[in-house]
C-alpha cells in the first residue's frame, strides 16, 4: 500500500486532492446520517456546488442514498470507508509521521487520524473509534481494564462495538465534579456494558486529602477492594489535559494556578502535572493510578487530540509509562514541531536516560 501510494502522490497528485474529499464526505455522512446536502456543505466549509458533483459520484458507486430526511451512508460505502481510512493515511504521509513520532517519543506505537478535533467533531469520534479499536486489538479474556474520564474517552466508550464478557472495567481514579457523562465511573460502566462485561466503580472525588483518603480506606472495604484492582489493572485508557484547564476544572485558586504555569507545568494526566521535560510539579491525591504505577500496566493507551494539546502530551509521554498514543493531524504536526526544535529535543533526551 505504501509503494502504490507514493506512485499516485508522484504519478496523479491531483488524484489525491479528489480521495481526500470523497473520504472527508463519506466520513461527515456516516457520522451525521441522514443529512442534507447544505448542512454537509457547511460541516465541511466547502460549496455546494463541490459538495454536489462529489455526492453525484458517491451516490452512482451505490455508497450513499437519498431519502426524504437526507443522505446516508449505504453498506458498500461503510466498507469503502473503512479501507480508505488507512489508504488516506498512507496517501497524506501520515504512516511515516506516525514512525516518526513514535521514535521520537520513545513510544510502541503512534496512530495518527487526519484532521483537527478542535475543529471537526468528526475527527474527536473517529479518534475514539480508532482508540476503540486499539482496545480490541489488546483486549483478551479475563482482563481488567482501567479508564480515566473527559469527553475523549466518553467518545471511545461509544465506539467499542464488540463484545468480551470476561472484562471488567474500573475508573483509574476518583471522579471529578464534572458533567456526569465524562465522569470516569459513568465511562467505565459504559464501556463494560457495551463489552458484556462487569464493572466496579469508586464512590470517591479525585482531590481528597491524604488523612481524608486514609479514613476512608481505612473504613470502606468495597473501596480498598476497588482501588487493589485499579492498581492490577491489564490495558489503562487515558486522556492528556492541558495543566491550565485541568487545574480549573479541578476548582484550584488563582494563586495555585499562577504557580503551576511559573513551574512550566504545561500537561496533566491522572492528576500528575507536568512539564516539557516530563518532571511533576504537582500532583492531586486520590485513590487510584498515579503516573509511577503505570510501568506495571501491561499496556498504556493515550488518546488526545487538537493542535493547542501538543505540548501537554509530549509533557506526559516524557514523563513515562504510555505505550500507545492515538492522536489527530494537527496535533502530531506541532508535537513534530516540538520535536524537531533542538532545544526541545535535547530535554526529551534527557528525560529518556
Amino acid at each position: 500500500m505504501d509503494k502504490a501510494a507514493e506512485l499516485q502522490r508522484k504519478i496523479a497528485p491531483e488524484l489525491v486532492a479528489t480521495i481526500e474529499e470523497r473520504y472527508a464526505i463519506l466520513r461527515h455522512i456516516g457520522y451525521a446520517q441522514p443529512i442534507g446536502r447544505r448542512a454537509l456543505a457547511a460541516m465541511l466549509a466547502a460549496s455546494e456546488r463541490t459538495v454536489r458533483a462529489h455526492i453525484d459520484f458517491l451516490k452512482a458507486a451505490g455508497f450513499i442514498e437519498f431519502s426524504p430526511l437526507g443522505m446516508s451512508i449505504t453498506s458498500v460505502g461503510n466498507e469503502i470507508l473503512g479501507d480508505l481510512s488507512d489508504y488516506v493515511r498512507v496517501l497524506s504521509g501520515l504512516s511515516e509521521l506516525e514512525q516518526e513520532l513514535a521514535e521520537g517519543l520513545g513510544l510502541k506505537q503512534v496512530i495518527i487520524i487526519r484532521g483537527n478535533c478542535d475543529e471537526d467533531v468528526t475527527v474527536k469520534r473517529e479518534l475514539g473509534r480508532a482508540a476503540a479499536g486499539v482496545l480490541g486489538q489488546h483486549l483478551g479474556d479475563n482482563m481488567i481494564i482501567a479508564v480515566s474520564g473527559g469527553s475523549m474517552m466518553a467518545r471511545v466508550a461509544e465506539s467499542i462495538n464488540f463484545h468480551v464478557p470476561t472484562t471488567t472495567v474500573v475508573p483509574s481514579r476518583g471522579g471529578l465534579g464534572e458533567q456526569v457523562e465524562y465522569q470516569a465511573n459513568t465511562i467505565a460502566a459504559v464501556i463494560a456494558t457495551r463489552l458484556g462485561g462487569r464493572y466496579r466503580l469508586l464512590h470517591i472525588p479525585d482531590g481528597v486529602g491524604e488523612e481524608a483518603l486514609e479514613v476512608i480506606l481505612a473504613r470502606d472495604g468495597n473501596i480498598r477492594a476497588v482501588a487493589q484492582m485499579i492498581k492490577q489493572a491489564d490495558i489503562l485508557l487515558t486522556g492528556i489535559g492541558e495543566a491550565a484547564a485541568m487545574a480549573s476544572r479541578r476548582g484550584f485558586d488563582r494563586p495555585t494556578i499562577e504557580q503551576l504555569q511559573r513551574l512550566g507545568g504545561i500537561g496533566e494526566a491522572l492528576g500528575h502535572y507536568c512539564t516539557l521535560r516530563g518532571e511533576v510539579v504537582y500532583t492531586t491525591s486520590s485513590v487510584g493510578l498515579h503516573l509511577n504505577d503505570l510501568a506495571g500496566i501491561g499496556k498504556v493507551i493515550a488518546v488526545a487530540g487538537g493542535r493547542q494539546k501538543a505540548g501537554a502530551i509530549v509533557a506526559v509521554i516524557a514523563a513515562g509509562g504510555q505505550d500507545i498514543l492515538v492522536t489527530d493531524e494537527a496535533a502530531a504536526r506541532a508535537i513534530q514541531d516540538i520535536i524537531n526544535n533542538n532545544h526541545i529535543q535535547e530535554e526529551l533526551s534527557w528525560q529518556q536516560k
